[in-house]
C-alpha cells in the first residue's frame, strides 16, 4: 500500500513534518540542527530495515504521516504500509516496514511514532465509544478540545475511529453558549443576532427546558442539550419534535453514553475523544543491513 497519495484538506503535511523535525533537531538554537547521537554513533552510509508494530488491539491512524517523516530525511527509503487507516487490528500486528538510511530512520523515529501513537489512541477511544453507544441512529461527535496545531490530524483520527466531526473551528458554524447569552441578554436574542448576521448554521446550547422554544423561535438550526440526564433529554427531544437536530453534551462517559444516545438525540459529543485519549502502544524495531 502506497503512502504518496495521502492528503488531508486544510492540513499542510510537508510543513507539519518539517516543523516537527526542526523542533526535535533544535534548528535555530546554538549547537542545534543535528541528531548528535546518530551522527556520532552511526556511519553515514549505514542501512537499517525496520518494522513498526502495535503491542495492543487498536484502531490505526496516522501511518501516512509517519511515512512522510522518514521520506523527508531519506527520499529513497523503501516504505510499505501494511494496514489500512481505520483498521481494527490485533496485538502484534505489523503496521509498516522500512528499508533505508539508518541515520534517517533513527532521526525520524520519535516524530513518526509520536504521531501514530497519538492518532491511533484517539481512533481507538472513538471506536470504544461508538461500540458502547451501540446506536446506529445516533452519531458520535468530537469537539474543539484539541491540541493547538493538531486539530486537523486529531479530527481525522476521530473519523478513522468511526466518529464524525463537529465544527472544525470558529468559522464554520455559530455555537451560542452561556457566555454569549449572558452578553446578549437571553437565548432568543443571541440567536436572533446570529440570524441577522446571516449565519447559516446556528447551534444553540440550552441547559434548561424553558430555553428550547425561545431558541427555536429565534431561528436556531440545532440544539445542544447540555448536561441533561436521560429523562430530561427525552423530554427535550419530545419538545423539539424533529424541528431541528439535537445533540447531547456534557457528562458523557463510556458508562453513560448508551443511555444518553437512547433518548432520541441525533448526536452525542464527547470532548475527551481528542482531549484525553491515551497513546497507543506502538513500537519500531530496527535491524542493521
Amino acid at each position: 500500500m502506497t503512502d504518496t497519495a495521502w492528503t488531508l484538506p486544510g492540513f499542510d503535511l510537508d510543513r507539519f513534518v518539517q516543523e516537527t523535525l526542526a523542533e526535535d533537531l533544535g534548528e535555530g538554537l546554538p549547537g542545534g540542527g543535528r541528531d548528535v547521537t546518530s551522527e556520532s554513533v552511526i556511519p553515514d552510509d549505514a542501512r537499517f530495515s525496520g518494522v513498526m508494530d502495535s503491542r495492543d488491539a487498536i484502531r490505526v491512524a496516522g501511518l501516512p504521516v509517519a511515512a512522510a517523516f522518514f521520506r523527508a530525511l531519506d527520499p529513497d527509503m523503501e516504505i510499505a504500509i501494511l494496514v489500512e487507516e481505520g483498521a481494527a487490528i490485533a496485538p502484534g500486528t505489523d503496521l509498516m516496514r522500512l528499508t533505508g538510511n539508518a541515520r534517517a530512520m533513527l532521526t525520524a523515529e520519535r516524530s513518526a511514532l509520536n504521531t501514530v501513537q497519538h492518532l491511533s489512541g484517539i481512533a481507538t477511544m472513538v471506536a470504544d465509544y461508538v461500540a458502547a453507544m451501540d446506536n446506529p441512529d445516533c452519531t458520535l461527535l468530537d469537539t474543539r478540545k484539541t491540541i493547538p496545531g493538531l486539530r486537523h490530524l486529531e479530527k481525522y483520527a476521530v473519523r478513522m475511529g468511526g466518529g464524525s466531526n463537529h465544527r472544525m473551528g470558529l468559522w464554520d458554524a455559530a455555537m451560542i453558549k452561556d457566555n454569549h447569552v449572558l452578553v446578549a441578554g437571553s437565548v432568543g436574542e443571541a440567536v436572533r443576532r446570529a440570524v441577522d448576521a446571516g449565519v447559516a448554521e446556528i447551534i444553540c446550547e440550552v441547559d434548561r427546558i424553558d430555553q428550547i422554544e425561545p431558541a427555536l423561535e429565534a431561528g436556531a438550526t440545532r440544539l445542544l442539550l447540555d448536561n441533561m440526564d436521560p429523562p430530561t433529554l427525552r423530554e427535550a427531544v419530545s419538545l423539539v419534535a424533529g424541528r431541528v437536530p439535537t445533540e447531547a453534551s456534557g457528562g458523557i462517559a463510556l458508562d453513560t453514553i448508551r443511555a444518553k444516545a437512547a433518548t432520541g438525540v441525533d448526536y452525542v459529543s464527547v470532548g475527551r475523544l481528542t482531549q484525553s485519549a491515551p497513546a497507543a502502544d506502538i513500537g519500531l524495531d530496527f535491524t542493521p543491513l
